[in-house]
């Protein structure tokens, strides 16, 4: 009973190392292969968590004098061609419109990445900057090189950050789960050790 004793525990330590191994090749080249797309999700992501208190990526919001707006399309598209930087010529120039009112505040931001804030009750230009955060956040998922990209680049690399941090906490984990072990059958062993002997049986009465 001894030898199948013996292979079994030399099958488990081979498995435990083996799967040691594994863990530490798959994390190495899992991040090698997420290098430059994690970097650039990882850069992107820390300009998009100051973008409020930094007006390079994304322009500081302004106030208007009124909480209704009293400003009609046309004084908008004016007031977007009034600022030349902006480059708009028409409708078409434009992106969208976003309407503030607890702020009073109209900003119209175009193809070209200016953001007009206009007022809007009075529909003066309150503010025009350049606007790096929708470029920024195109970047960080992924939707800047394309549908495709986004799909089949950044999902999987999503997929193989969740590996790293998996098999990250299983390596770090591992030398204390050894440890405790060692520790353990240490423990067990001296117990067995320390463990006094057994009284002998009575042996019976002999017989004449």
């Amino acid at each position: 009973m001894a030898a199948p004793c013996r292979t079994a525990a030399v099958q488990g330590k081979s498995v435990a190392i083996n799967m040691r191994v594994w863990m530490r090749q798959g994390h190495r080249w899992g991040a090698v292969v997420v290098a430059a797309p994690f970097l650039l999700v990882l850069v992107t992501g820390l300009l998009l968590q100051v973008k409020k208190e930094w007006s390079w990526v994304q322009p500081p919001t302004q106030r208007g004098q009124g909480k209704e707006p009293a400003v009609s399309m046309a004084m908008l598209l004016a007031a977007a061609r009034s600022q030349p930087q902006a480059g708009v010529t028409g409708w078409s120039d434009i992106d969208r419109i976003d309407i503030q009112p607890k702020r009073g505040l109209v900003k119209i931001q175009t193809f070209s990445r200016w953001e007009i804030q206009v007022d809007a009750q009075t529909g003066a230009v309150l503010q025009t900057a350049y606007r790096r955060s929708d470029l920024i956040e195109s970047l960080h998922d992924g939707s800047w090189f394309g549908d495709s990209a986004k799909l089949w680049i950044f999902l999987p690399v999503a997929f193989v950050v969740l590996g790293l941090w998996l098999t990250g906490i299983y390596l770090f984990f591992l030398p204390y789960t050894v440890r405790w072990r060692r520790w353990r059958k240490r423990q067990q062993h001296a117990g067995r050790s320390t463990e006094p002997p057994s009284s002998p049986e009575p042996r019976g009465e002999s017989r004449v």
